[in-house]
């Protein structure tokens, strides 16, 4: 096809399968929406078309954003198009999107997170059907060591038994930008690793099953960040809602803040290059902050 949406796709080497997924998504819907508005090759790209599509989106009632990453992966495909010659210029050079306010997710406190986890660990299943208990006991695995180290969904997954040093108590993991952190590994979540590691994990290994990988899924092979995201989706708050992965990352940094810990011990533990984007993605809860004052200040 002229447009090159596969080539572009398979450039995104470096990129996790979720942006790759939404990448994708996002230049197919532009090309359709290109090919339909009369625009049938890269080649009749201009600046003007770029801005009536983000004019179009507008009127999707779109949140502003999702529109500052449609236009990301935009420009991204059109760099892709004119560094493989398949445009002349990079019309979307230039193409800016207006950003939206950074939304928090809400964050589970600290009850609500003990909770969910303790709710897991009482689930009994049938001791006859070793699958079904091993999937217990990796899911309550996978949710302490979330919680318990906020590590990346991605981290978590690409676990190793060499990133695990019991006697240490610790967990090794490559972070982004190739960087190594080494983090505690509390008692939970050392108990429900081992629980797994001991009882559980020999349930699921298959002839496909990677020697390398910690927590596998039913079928064998490494567990994937959608197939844990599918343990959460069976594990909902109390309330039913349903959490994501990442937002037991930002409750984990988020009650290390609540408890006193320094916001610069936070920003290692996460693996953040710069302290404002840990000042950013952590925040500390208007109770908790109604609580300081009026333990600490005189005139409170």
């Amino acid at each position: 096809m002229p447009w090159e949406v596969d080539g572009y796709v398979a450039s995104l080497t470096a990129a996790s399968p979720h942006t790759r997924e939404a990448y994708e998504r996002d230049a197919r819907q532009f090309v359709e929406w290109a090919e339909r508005g009369g625009c049938p090759s890269p080649e009749a790209l201009d600046h003007a078309t770029l801005r009536r599509y983000l004019a179009f989106l507008t009127t999707q009632q779109l949140a502003k954003r999702t529109i500052a990453r449609k236009a990301a992966s935009l420009r991204s495909f059109l760099r892709y198009l004119k560094r493989h010659g398949i445009v002349t210029t990079d019309s979307g050079r230039s193409l800016r999107a207006p950003k939206g306010s950074a939304r928090l997710p809400r964050v589970p406190n600290a009850g609500e997170a003990v909770a969910l986890l303790e709710r897991v660990e009482a689930e009994a299943p049938d001791d006859d059907d070793p699958v079904a208990r091993a999937v217990v006991l990796r899911d309550l695995a996978v949710l302490e060591v979330l919680y318990g180290t906020g590590l990346r969904i991605s981290e978590c997954c690409g676990l190793g038994p060499r990133d695990v040093d019991f006697a240490q108590r610790t967990v090794t993991v490559l972070g982004k930008g190739a960087k190594i952190r080494r983090l505690p590994l509390g008692g939970p979540a050392r108990e429900a690793l081992d629980g797994w590691l001991r009882s559980g994990r020999k349930a699921l290994v298959g002839p496909d099953t990677p020697a390398d990988a910690i927590f596998l899924n039913r079928r064998g092979k490494r567990l994937s960040p959608r197939d844990a995201r599918r343990i959460l989706e069976r594990h909902p708050m109390p309330d039913g809602r349903t959490l994501h992965p990442h937002v037991l990352r930002h409750a984990y940094a988020t009650h290390l803040l609540e408890g006193g810990a320094d916001l610069r011990v936070v920003q290692e533990l996460l693996g953040h290059a710069d302290l404002a984007t840990t000042q950013h993605y952590t925040h500390v809860s208007k109770e908790h902050l109604r609580s300081v004052f009026q333990a600490t200040h005189p005139r409170a």
